[in-house]
């Protein structure tokens, strides 16, 4: 059997590291029912700091933590440019939580972290099949990213039919090659769909 290379291992640890942060962002919607305008306003304040520490470090200039961070989550193809990946995961969250209600926006933001989040690792874990023109995505990390969704916008709203649409709505814009801005499309679009599957 074929050990795996050391690059590949080092990949598959930023990919863990990455898609921890998406998963993190789960406690978002709980932050925003108890402090909603706060948790807003820090965010914009988060996605201000980290565009300023991006334009920084391409000048040379490393910011404490944050560049640190943000080199080692980053991919090959980020490598001399602005990472936008950090930036669309906080505008997706505060577009979808300031456009729609609770409900919708914890389906969105949900969908974002666990979706997204499992469909990649799910991917790289047992991906063997890729789908055409989608930029590497995998029959796998597509049903994991399915099956996750499924599971939050269910527990969220309690309703199989629409958890089913929302879930392969999903899945489908998951596939797509979007690459970063998949962080801003998945819980505007699902928080979106949800609001008129529940109006």
């Amino acid at each position: 059997m074929r050990k795996p290379s050391s690059k590949n291992l080092n990949t598959f640890a930023k990919e863990i590291f990455r898609k921890a942060i998406h998963i993190c962002t789960a406690f978002i919607p709980l932050l925003l029912s108890k402090f909603y305008w706060t948790i807003e306003i820090l965010l914009v304040l988060a996605a201000l700091g980290f565009s300023l520490s991006e334009f920084l470090r391409l000048k040379g200039i490393e910011v404490p933590l944050v560049s640190f961070i943000t080199r080692t989550a980053s991919r090959k193809r980020d490598e001399g440019k602005f990472v936008l990946g950090p930036l669309m995961l906080v505008i997706g969250i505060v577009c979808s939580s300031l456009l729609f209600n609770e409900m919708c926006y914890t389906i969105g933001i949900l969908s974002l972290a666990f979706g997204d989040g499992l469909a990649s690792l799910a991917g790289k874990l047992f991906g063997k099949v890729k789908i055409p023109m989608s930029c590497e995505k995998t029959c796998a990390g597509s049903l994991m990213c399915f099956i996750a969704i499924f599971c939050v916008s269910y527990a969220v709203s309690g309703v199989v039919k629409e958890s089913l649409i929302i879930a392969f709505a999903g899945m489908v814009i998951e596939m797509l090659p979007l690459r970063d801005l998949d962080n801003l499309v998945i819980p505007v679009a699902l928080a979106g769909l949800s609001k008129l599957l529940f109006i």
